[in-house]
């Protein structure tokens, strides 16, 4: 990249905030993904969004790609850039307005996602979506990937509470979708367009989202199953059985011995799966659904079951699933955490065909997710420097995506396509429907600087 250009881009973001060392490539050449690395020409911290789109026009009149970033918690390489710029979003962290009579939110695309979680609940109000990553990852990319997170199940995905954004687009022009109202069919439906585009049509420079008064109770248990398949019946006679739990989570027994090592919460080490389970409402449906769950469990052969006895207790037990991928990465260098998404009556034979899977090529695959809506997260332990080792890891994850697209199900319910699994696209959505995403892109961006490389 020329020295001359980069010079222009310290004058809109100032140079403290323009790295182009070394070490600062190096680290932004990385976010959560394994086995990929591709570093950027220079990092830029703006601090508004006129910089944005000041940022975007200087690049788009150069050629010069530019990839969105917020705190590198991507899972599928979205976030990286090949020599072009990325446009870092940490400066950009206001939360802008909490309208209570609106029940809305307006934020800056780099708040972190638990921090708007703590202002509106202050409040006693509610915002659902909750990743795994909500403590880093940041709204603006929550809403490039339509992140879903454990409470998906009952309260939907980030796509479900989006109401409004201002994107800067690729030629620095900005483009206002949506907003507080309740009702709007004027002309084509573009937020739902924009969320989970993962930076290749443009970038988020405020988010109106929906709140929701905050549920006045609930009440979390945990199922201890011997048998895996058990645990995964009873996740579909739970739904069958018309109760909708807020949380609705599976661990296998490889993950519940790496979460309890790490935590020590008192996980089960004798049974092959546990379920996590979370309703909440109003107190009487809430008691209601919880006694139903628990004789629904019992029925399918559950050796232990347990309530939550106080808060405490069920944040200690909800903290123990959201430290799965991290309990997992402690065994082996790389951990390949995939997104395998299937109808929630396939949930049994999906499970199957993953083990089934690891046994064939050998390999570590622990087994966890958001049972509920079919989100699993079969995550291989591994090694990137162990060659044989990581051929056999991606033919095991060609046949579990194959078989999840054979049930009617989709190969990421969460973590995008980006880099990782561009190859599988086509599987699931065939030649016409990779010709109208292209359509869409070039609409947006006919130069192709926006995180190009992603997706197609």
């Amino acid at each position: 990249m020329e020295q001359s250009f980069i010079n222009e881009l310290k004058t809109i973001v100032g140079e403290q905030y323009t790295l182009t060392d070394r070490e600062s490539l190096a680290v932004y050449g990385y976010d959560s993904t394994p086995e990929l690395e591709s570093r950027p020409g220079v990092v830029l911290l703006p601090g508004s969004p006129p910089e944005v789109a000041r940022i975007m026009a200087l690049c788009h009149g150069a050629g010069i790609s530019v990839t969105p970033r917020g705190s590198g918690t991507n899972l599928s390489g979205g976030s990286l850039s090949g020599g072009g710029v990325v446009v870092q979003t940490s400066r950009m962290n206001r939360i802008v307005e909490v309208d209570e009579e609106n029940l809305t939110a307006t934020v800056e695309p780099g708040v972190i996602t638990s921090a708007l979680h703590r202002e509106v609940e202050g409040r006693g109000l509610f915002y659902p979506p909750d990743p795994g990553s909500m403590n880093i990852s940041t709204m603006g990319g929550n809403v490039a990937e339509n992140s879903g997170g454990l409470r998906g199940l009952k309260y939907g995905v980030t796509a479900d509470y989006v109401m409004g954004l201002t994107t800067v687009l690729a030629d620095g022009e900005l483009l206002r979708t949506g907003g507080k109202a309740v009702k709007d069919v004027a002309g084509y439906s573009l937020n739902p367009l924009l969320v989970s585009s993962e930076g290749t049509l443009g970038f988020f420079t405020a988010i109106t989202v929906k709140l929701i008064p905050k549920p006045r109770a609930k009440i979390t248990m945990l199922a201890h199953f011997p048998e895996l398949n058990q645990a995964a019946l009873a996740v579909s006679a739970i739904i069958a059985a018309k109760v909708i739990p807020a949380t609705l989570e599976f661990l296998d027994k490889v993950t519940i011995k790496c979460v309890e090592d790490y935590s020590h919460v008192g996980l089960p080490l004798d049974v092959d799966a546990v379920l996590l389970i979370e309703v909440d409402g109003h107190p009487a449906v809430v008691a209601e659904e919880a006694a139903s769950v628990e004789e629904i469990c019992k029925r399918h052969r559950c050796s232990f079951f347990q309530t939550a006895k106080d808060a405490d207790e069920a944040l200690k037990l909800a903290t123990a699933r959201r430290t799965a991928l991290s309990a997992l990465a402690r065994l082996k260098p790389t951990t390949i955490l995939e997104d395998a998404t299937v109808p929630r009556s396939c949930i049994a034979p999906m499970l199957q065909v993953i083990q089934e899977t690891a046994r064939k090529y050998n390999l570590t695959i622990g087994t966890f997710g958001h049972a509920g809506d079919g989100n699993l997260h079969p995550t291989c332990l591994t090694d990137e420097r162990d060659k044989d080792e990581i051929a056999r890891a991606h033919a095991a994850f060609d046949e579990i995506f194959d078989a999840a697209i054979a049930m009617g199900g989709t190969i990421t319910g969460e973590h995008g396509v980006g880099l990782a699994k561009k190859r599988y696209l086509p599987r699931l959505v065939g030649e016409s429907g990779i010709k109208v995403m292209r359509g869409i892109k070039n609409a947006f961006d006919p130069k192709g600087i926006l995180n190009p490389g992603k997706v197609f």
